[in-house]
């Protein structure tokens, strides 16, 4: 169900704030030339990077999910490292560790790829569980610790992790306290015809990323991230959000108090984009599904409804109260 407000009812918005819907329409626009016929999942994606968020991509391989991944990094000139995840991968392959140097006699600290802006984790789940937990603190403290002693990470900093379907051989699914820490993730899906066509006929996708420049600074970005945080959540939205994890907690496992927050912080960053310096239910509505499916497990044994479906139906059940 989709809450409409009439005109009268929305404030004209701030300057600052119509900038920032500005920004998301050239990210857009830039974006869209190399991950063709993604409009809705790059807006996801740019939503959850200025609410401070980690995403996940699921999907079959050969669908995009790293394209769009190099695409974001440089659109928002953003210093990224790759994680090629396989399963002999250790834990220091990805954190770093000490290493004895000669001339000092000493042991010295070598950073690993997780020491960046955007650290793209591609097909995380083949990654043992010993390996994958490397990126927990990480993704929780912006801080990482190597032999007793902690490291703070550069920011911004977000993960993006691209992760196979579970039936592909050789990948181990994440656990809860994983998905957990992701704020949304997305799925590309099969191109329509006509976009898969166009990709047939235009350039290669890595020669048009060679010649993409950026569209927002990596300072924007924090001031966009601060932006979004401040846009004002009411207590009637409040409470449509409070109801609306209720009901998914009565019928599935995983809705956290995190979860609770990076929907609140989804939706701001929502209604940033599209140029309100506050949240309605409607910008709720809007990102549920991505902040939501990756963490849900039915509570009925046997029960048909997947993850997204248990979500689908709370949209259509939960009334806005007032």
């Amino acid at each position: 169900m989709v809450i409409r407000f009439s005109k009268s009812a929305i404030e004209q918005p701030k300057d600052e704030v119509v900038a920032a819907a500005d920004d998301m329409k050239k990210f857009i626009a830039a974006a869209s030339s190399v991950v063709v016929g993604k409009d809705h999942q790059l807006k996801m994606a740019w939503c959850c990077v200025v609410a401070g968020g980690h995403l996940l991509i699921e999907d079959l391989p050969g669908m995009g999910k790293t394209t769009m991944v190099k695409t974001i990094a440089r659109l928002l000139d953003l210093p990224w490292k790759r994680v090629q995840c396989t399963s002999d991968m250790l834990p220091a392959d990805i954190t770093g560790g000490s290493v004895y140097d000669e001339a000092s006699k000493s042991f010295l600290f070598m950073r690993g790829p997780i020491f960046a802006n955007l650290v793209m984790a591609d097909e995380l789940n083949r990654a043992s569980p010993k390996s994958q937990s490397a990126f927990l603190q990480a993704m929780e403290e912006l801080s990482v610790t190597v032999d007793g002693q902690t490291y703070e990470l550069p920011k911004p900093f977000i993960v993006m992790a691209t992760q196979n379907s579970l039936d592909s051989s050789g990948t181990n699914p994440l656990p809860e306290s994983q998905l957990d820490r992701f704020m949304m993730s997305l799925s590309l899906g099969v191109p329509t015809r006509d976009v898969e066509k166009k990709l047939l006929t235009s350039p290669p996708r890595a020669d048009l990323l060679e010649t993409l420049p950026p569209v927002i600074s990596s300072n924007r970005l924090v001031q966009i991230s601060r932006l979004a945080s401040s846009v004002h959540v009411g207590e009637r939205v409040a409470d449509y959000i409070m109801d609306f994890a209720q009901w998914i907690r009565d019928r599935a496992h995983g809705v956290s108090p995190r979860t609770v927050l990076a929907l609140t912080a989804s939706s701001r960053a929502w209604a940033l984009s599209h140029g309100r310096d506050f949240v309605t239910p409607a910008d709720v509505q809007e990102v549920a599904i991505s902040v939501l499916q990756h963490r849900l497990t039915s509570k009925r044994q046997g029960e048909a409804l997947s993850r997204q479906d248990i979500v689908i139906e709370a949209l259509k059940t939960v009334e806005v109260s007032g």
